[in-house]
């Protein structure tokens, strides 16, 4: 029986030998808007690993369409880097293609020396906090003409085609949107008028390649945007790029980046958004892409057998595993490491201005220089704890030859990211502690848990080299009452080993206080199987459905003593986290101090000075952790050498945890 995903598909003159596509994301890898070793490397791994098509980008048209850390194709000089990554993908396997873009109103005046970023009109973005300033007709037709130079170069650099950027809030679904184009000319007002730039964009791109050359659009299918377009209008703009603009394929995508519904944190059900994708092949005859939180193979298989779309777009997926699709090609879909969408590396990275990472693979984005070559005197190498940090530890320092042992007190392998699993929406973070267990069996590490490691036990063994990845406890802090009996910590919430009571106060209002409150919030509510059910019966009415979806058993408060909630999350998952806690009513607090816990509650003092007592039943303390690693003086008393890894030496984000224990074990040598 063949495998719908592994099947070749044409788009235009260009056949594809599998329905896998890499679409184009921002790496942070280029200099001055030049090809760097850094981006070759980084692309040639995913070609090796057998993606049928992979789009770089996104590349810049103009000066003022990007900054110096994207993809320049708008002059000349770039084309010889150009032709270097496509001659690279091509080389092992895989269809080239560059997409192009204008950021629009996303752009930052602090990338553009000062000047304002342009757009159809002169609206505020609530992403930037900056206005932009309004084209004049002349400056539109200038954009479209250098759309079409930059098309020309890509083209002169030898890839097997071009895409260009519709959507997600940049400066073409700018002119598309009614929220933001407000002009009164030809290039405003009607369906026909805002449609206007972007069919003058790829025609003009058409008659720049000429008419074998593959031209994609990437569109969205919605724009989940409140007084933005509607789906009809974006399925007619769908029609009108096919008939009229003669375009080869459309990549469907959702949402602008200011919208409010999450589009790629691990929150969003697997595929959530291909009926958008579905939607539109059904008023087109071109290959449909469709690409959103799809980080697995049997995802991206039904939706092909499913005619949802006919190739999937799987880019987070293959940050996380360049080999993703050999491996599944060969029959080992088992040892693919999944993309758990925590978006540490590669988002978050972005907005400090950094290139890109990634949890799961901290090889992404460090290719050439985080090669493990065989050591020539392999060591004897113990690595205690098994939690992220440990897991990718031991990994390195066996790839590199050593005898590796991996010791846990536990009797599952995995630490904290089973506390991340827990709350609604996170379950993917325990499939990350899988695929890590999966990869040290097919390894040959030996694993030893349930097994405290201490003095004796080193001495015994004798190791050369130990990494400690011990991890961290969480702390007890100094609040009259915290050692009462209805008082608990929220790790042991979240891995469910004690009983919670109806009324709950949690105290400690960043990373873990946030993720407890969601996780007891949901107790009692609507799965969403049995909302599927009630509402196909029509039992409820919708808006009953949606209180039962997301008010359960549990009186949940939260307070912190700070300002804000979410302190430690990561800024592109903390806004959605921070939502749902309002759509859970969970009544959250801020500028608030736990003064005292009694028997019947938590006293507390307001930013007025007000003071109160909250009722609880249980009081949860999620203040934060502390590093583990006592046995680091054991270590240096008996003079072993060893690196202390992870949130045993520092506490920090999971990406953190990874990179120190790669890197440690990485570098024995």
């Amino acid at each position: 029986m063949r495998d719908p995903i592994f099947e070749p598909v044409a788009i235009h003159r260009l056949v594809l030998k599998n329905r896998i596509y890499m679409p184009a994301m921002h790496l942070g890898m280029a200099t001055d808007f030049k090809v760097t070793d850094q981006l070759v490397d980084f692309y040639a791994q995913r070609a090796k690993g057998g993606a049928g098509a992979i789009c770089v980008g996104y590349a810049t048209v103009d000066d003022d369409s990007g900054n110096t850390s994207n993809i320049g194709a708008h002059r000349n000089d770039f084309i010889p880097g150009l032709s270097r990554l496509a001659q690279t993908i091509r080389a092992h396997g895989a269809a080239a293609l560059v997409q192009l873009n204008h950021a629009g109103r996303y752009n930052h005046s602090f990338f553009l020396a000062g000047r304002p970023p342009v757009a159809p009109s002169a609206i505020a973005s609530r992403l930037t906090k900056e206005t932009p300033r309004a084209l004049t007709v002349e400056e539109i037709q200038s954009i479209v003409a250098r759309f079409a130079a930059a098309a020309r170069r890509v083209c002169e650099a030898g890839f097997d085609g071009v895409e260009v950027l519709s959507g997600t809030g940049y400066l073409i679904s700018e002119f598309l949107s009614p929220l933001t184009n407000q002009r009164t000319d030809a290039y405003g007002g009607s369906l026909a008028n805002r449609m206007r730039f972007g069919l003058e964009v790829i025609t003009a791109i058409r008659n720049a390649v000429g008419d074998d050359f593959p031209v994609i659009v990437r569109m969205n299918g919605n724009d989940f945007m409140p007084q933005g377009q509607s789906r009809e209008e974006l399925q007619a703009y769908a029609r009108e790029l096919t008939e009229q603009a003669t375009v080869n394929a459309l990549s469907i995508n959702v949402g602008w980046h200011e919208a409010r519904v999450p589009q790629i944190t691990s929150a969003v059900p697997r595929g959530a958004f291909a009926y958008l994708a579905r939607s539109i092949k059904t008023q087109v005859r071109v290959p449909v892409i469709y690409g959103h939180r799809v980080n697995d193979l049997d995802t991206a298989r039904q939706l092909v057998a499913d005619d949802m779309c006919d190739l999937v777009a799987m880019g987070r997926a293959l940050i996380a595993d360049p080999e993703m699709p050999a491996k599944g090609l060969a029959g080992n879909p088992q040892a693919i490491v999944h993309c758990v969408a925590c978006a540490q590396g590669c988002f978050d990275r972005l907005f400090q201005l950094r290139h890109v990472e990634c949890l799961c693979n901290p090889v992404a984005g460090h290719e050439k220089a985080a090669r493990l070559e065989p050591v020539s005197r392999p060591r004897k190498v113990m690595v205690i704890g098994g939690g992220p940090a440990g897991m990718q530890a031991a990994l390195a320092a066996a790839a590199r030859g050593h005898a590796v042992t991996l010791y846990d007190q536990g009797d599952r392998l995995g630490g904290q990211l089973h506390l991340a699993a827990a709350p609604p929406g996170r379950e993917e973070f325990a499939s990350l502690s899988r695929d890590l267990a999966f990869q040290l069996d097919q390894r040959g590490v030996p694993v030893r848990l349930n097994c405290r490691v201490d003095e004796n036990l080193l001495r015994q063994e004798q190791p050369d080299r130990v990494i400690l990845a011990t991890g961290a406890r969480p702390i007890a802090p100094p609040i009259p009452g915290a050692q009462l009996p209805h008082v608990v910590q929220a790790w042991d919430v979240l891995l469910n080993k004690v009983p919670v009571g109806s009324e709950v106060v949690i105290i400690g209002g960043g990373a873990v206080g946030v993720e407890t409150a969601l996780y007891l919030a949901d107790k009692g509510t609507l799965s969403g199987e049995a909302l599927k059910f009630l509402l196909i019966q029509r039992a409820e009415p919708v808006q009953d459905l949606i209180e039962l979806a997301t008010r359960g058993t549990k009186r949940v408060t939260l307070i912190e003593m700070i300002d804000h909630l979410g302190e430690g999350i990561g800024k592109t998952t903390r806004w959605t986290l921070v939502q749902d806690l309002r759509r859970y009513h969970v009544r959250a607090m801020t500028a608030t101090k736990a003064l005292e816990i009694t028997a019947g509650g938590v006293k507390i003092q307001a930013a007025d000075g007000a003071i109160e007592e909250l009722p609880a039943d249980t009081v949860v303390l999620g203040v934060g952790s502390q590093p583990e690693n006592r046995l680091a003086a054991v270590l240096e008393g008996l003079q072993i050498p060893h690196d202390v890894v992870g949130d045993a030496h520092r506490v920090g984000t999971a990406l953190e945890a990874v990179h120190s224990g790669f890197q440690a074990g990485s570098g024995i040598d």
